[in-house]
């Protein structure tokens, strides 16, 4: 049965420049919501918006009564409805291409259906008034569509043959064990968060029934694992070859963002972790994700390899 998109493929084709512009835009917009997220958290207004579907059980916005917590939880969840529409850009933009490439419609797709799931969650963290776990299950599933939305930027960004050269089985063995430790450490991370006295409303939250202080060494252990783990991988590209070099660039990119994160995380453990601070690092976590898949898909040429390696194409 032909869908509405399928029809419309029939009639109007867009532009690859406009499905680069559209898994960009999708991209920036997912890590824009992880900062934000992180912001409703530091000021106490998870709660602002008391009930879910609507903000007072009456009204979808806030009213004067909830104050400037209930306009930052409003905010961010309004923040849903502009990566619904990047993400359904992304969606028709890969649909009226053509040729269309299977693979990017359903990366499109499956960052819809990420939203979703979001935004399922939202309203259970909103119910179960900020249950902790379901919290970290809130950032975790944020952390999924970034990776969505990464991949996919690179599938329709990375459109000619990449750089000559071979890539060692040690090269790649070493990226995934990177990529592996990274998720332990975002993990590790949300559960410093769920300990920690940010709890998204007040004191009265429950927190997760973790020691604080292990959690967080483990997390730090984590972080300088993966930094080890990025200036191995660098170390063991030592050639002179175009993919050699493109890895190299890639992982001192990466690591420049985990130092800096590094040190954001050790400044706010030491001063009390202040909001401001403890919303930075949060973005540094995106930030962190983004440059680790990017690292991946540099080691892994054939892992989701531009749109000029595609598939057989559907018309």
């Amino acid at each position: 049965m032909r869908t509405p998109l399928g029809w419309a493929a029939e009639r109007w084709t867009l532009s690859p420049r406009a499905l680069r512009w559209a898994t960009t835009a999708a991209l920036i917009v997912s890590i824009i919501i992880v900062f934000t997220g992180g912001l409703v958290r530091v000021t106490g207004s998870g709660l602002g918006c008391p009930t879910w579907p609507t903000c007072d059980g009456t009204s979808i916005a806030p009213s004067a009564e909830l104050g400037i917590h209930g306009v930052i939880e409003f905010t961010n969840r309004m923040l849903t409805t502009v990566i619904v529409i990047a993400v359904g850009w992304v969606i028709i933009a890969a649909r009226l291409q053509k040729p269309r490439v299977r693979s990017v419609t359903r990366l499109a797709w499956s960052q819809f259906w990420l939203v979703v799931a979001n935004a399922v969650a939202g309203g259970i963290t909103v119910l179960v008034k900020l249950n902790p776990w379901v919290v970290a299950l809130h950032f975790v599933l944020a952390i999924a569509l970034l990776a969505t939305t990464t991949l996919t930027w690179h599938r329709v960004h990375e459109r000619r043959p990449g750089p000559v050269g071979s890539v060692s089985r040690r090269t790649g063995i070493l990226a995934w064990l990177l990529v592996g430790v990274t998720v332990a450490l975002i993990l590790f991370g949300t559960m410093v968060s769920g300990a920690g006295p940010h709890s998204g409303d007040s004191a009265d939250v429950p927190r997760m029934q973790l020691d604080w202080l292990t959690v967080t060494i483990v997390h730090g252990v984590l972080g300088a694992l993966v930094l080890a783990l990025a200036i191995a991988l660098f170390a063991i590209n030592r050639g002179t070859d175009a993919r050699a070099r493109l890895i190299r660039r890639r992982v001192i990119v990466f690591v420049v963002v985990v130092l800096a994160q590094g040190l954001v995380g050790v400044v706010q453990a030491l001063s009390g972790l202040p909001a401001t601070l403890v919303s930075f690092h949060l973005l540094g976590a995106a930030l962190v994700w983004v440059g680790v898949l990017r690292v991946l898909l540099d080691a892994h040429p054939a892992l989701f390899a531009g749109i000029s390696a595609q598939e057989p194409t559907a018309p």
